[in-house]
């Protein structure tokens, strides 16, 4: 593939030597008619018309031209038309200011000439540039995606720099390694093979933070190896690259690596830089949009998975609970006509149905849609209904109790918390069954009551496995079962993680400690409700 700016190069070279070979014989000509003229012309005639030669000349092919034309039309009017005729000498001395104004009129127009033509192309290079970023703001806007619009900046840039392949490379992976992720590519374009092995060179950049470039010669630009400070960080302009890495930041965090490579060799100039730098702003801005728009999407999936889940136990929970209402009814008219297998079955009935109602506050849970009325309530009164709820599965004794705190006349002082009494007590009864359950046969569980600032405490130990560092906080996750745990202990793994939602749910919290000398402690906060104190 030609490379676009040499040919640019040579068609300007080319048509710059016509325009200066036709001032050039313009000035013979016009120099020529006025010495043929000489005889009717003054001093003043042949200076405007030789001035007229160079201010043309220097407006069509630059201020080199301009200049050489005035310094020619200096001598030219000395030669032919200061007295005496066709040598260099000045006999009135008034003829030098003649042609000293001369000369210096030339040059100086053929200054001013060239310094508005500058102006003039500046001017179009940055109308260029409005016109390029409209484009891309309209790329923007109409893109239908983040990653569109991200492609529509990549095409702005390929295009404006005239390169075949244009590419942003993102970090993927643990450790991180860049891919390329996103492609701008137009025919002929350097193979994935050679952008493979580029990479060494990307990784460089996404480290340093500056740019780099694999030059024609087969070596690589970086700050480093030029020993310019990480402020430069551009190539010398005109030096000719194979690719070009730019980092692609936004707020000092680095998002990609931007990678445009050309089959033939190709070069920057300052407003290719500037405008370069600008853009890969653009694309940083735009790899970061497509970030959060995908994680936004995998939240998004997140939640309506969550939804069906939730969706899905509720229904399936009210689908079970007519069929083991009618299975518990027979087995205890079996049980009651003597067939011992009706308890059995009765038993794994009410197994089910414990199993089916946490499921159903977990779903209602999840939905906030969990009534509660927070009330006024003794801890007492509550860890008496929890103690007779758990006394089947307990046994006579197994679990101890007692309240902690500064004796007043008579004992204790009453315990007092504001909660949802049957909500506290499902709390406080999966954490005794949970104690009961781990413990091991024979040793006692204990339950305690204490005050602390602002909460009223309910203490559940026991004697069992405990549990590991590196578990503890996973334990109030649904459906969790800790590894090692025999299958057949019973429960889903929800009784833990009900318990701290429905503790959340009233302003307190269920918290684990290790017990000193193994086990566990597991303990129920809820908010107190302080007595006044007597005044009499």
């Amino acid at each position: 593939m030609a490379d676009p700016f040499a040919d640019d190069g040579r068609r300007e070279g080319t048509a710059r030597g016509r325009v200066t070979i036709a001032w050039v014989a313009v000035f013979v000509a016009v120099l020529a008619g006025l010495v043929a003229l000489r005889a009717y012309l003054d001093n003043a005639h042949v200076a405007l018309a030789l001035l007229m030669v160079v201010l043309g000349g220097s407006a069509a092919a630059g201020q080199r031209l301009g200049i050489a034309l005035a310094v020619a039309a200096f001598f030219g009017f000395n030669f032919f038309f200061v007295v005496p005729y066709h040598t260099l000498v000045v006999a009135h001395p008034l003829d030098w200011l003649v042609l000293a104004a001369f000369l210096t009129t030339g040059l100086v127009g053929a200054r001013l000439l060239a310094r508005a033509q500058e102006r003039a192309v500046t001017a179009s290079r940055r109308t260029a540039e409005v016109e390029r970023l409209a484009a891309l703001g309209a790329e923007a806007l109409s893109a239908g995606g983040a990653e569109e619009a991200l492609r529509g900046v990549l095409e702005v840039i390929r295009t404006t720099l005239h390169v075949a392949r244009c590419d942003i490379l993102l970090p993927r992976g643990a450790p991180p390694a860049l891919v390329a992720r996103l492609r701008g590519i137009d025919g002929a374009t350097p193979a994935d093979t050679q952008l493979s092995d580029a990479l060494s060179l990307a990784a460089w950049v996404a480290e340093k933070g500056a740019a780099a470039a694999e030059c024609q010669d087969g070596t690589k630009w970086t700050s480093e190896s030029a020993g310019v400070s990480v402020t430069h960080r551009w190539p010398p302009a005109g030096r000719a690259l194979r690719a070009l890495y730019v980092p692609l930041q936004v707020r000092g965090r680095l998002v990609g690596v931007l990678s445009i490579s050309h089959l033939a060799p190709f070069t920057l100039d300052p407003s290719q830089e500037q405008f370069l730098r600008a853009l890969s702003y653009y694309a940083a801005l735009g790899v970061e949009r497509v970030a959060l728009v995908a994680e936004a999407e995998r939240a998004e999936a997140f939640r309506e998975a969550d939804a069906l889940k939730a969706a899905l136990l509720s229904g399936v929970s009210h689908d079970l609970r007519t069929p083991l209402t009618t299975i518990k009814a027979l087995a205890e008219r079996l049980r009651d006509r003597g067939n011992a297998e009706g308890g059995l079955i009765e038993e794994e009935a009410d197994r089910l149905n414990r199993l089916v109602a946490d499921l159903l506050d977990l779903s209602r849970l999840n939905a906030g849609a969990l009534p509660l009325r927070l009330e006024v309530n003794a801890a007492e009164d509550l860890a008496g209904a929890a103690l007779r709820q758990v006394a089947a599965l307990a046994g006579e004794g197994r679990v101890t109790t007692h309240v902690e705190g500064t004796a007043g006349v008579g004992g204790p002082p009453l315990l007092l918390g504001r909660f949802d009494f049957t909500q506290a007590l499902r709390a406080l009864v999966n954490l005794l069954e949970n104690a009961l359950k781990y413990s091991p046969t024979g040793e006692p569980v204990e339950l305690v009551l204490r005050g602390a600032p602002g909460r009223v405490e309910f203490v559940v130990m026991d004697r069992g496995p405990g549990v590991p560092a590196s578990e503890r906080d996973r334990i109030f996750e649904p459906f969790y079962r800790a590894p090692g745990v025999p299958p057949d202990v019973g429960g889903a793994g929800l009784g833990l993680s009900i318990a701290r939602r429905l503790a959340v749910e009233q302003g307190g919290e269920v918290r684990f400690e290790p017990r000193e000398y193994g086990g566990s402690r597991f303990v129920l906060s809820l908010p107190v409700v302080e007595l006044e104190p007597d005044a009499g």
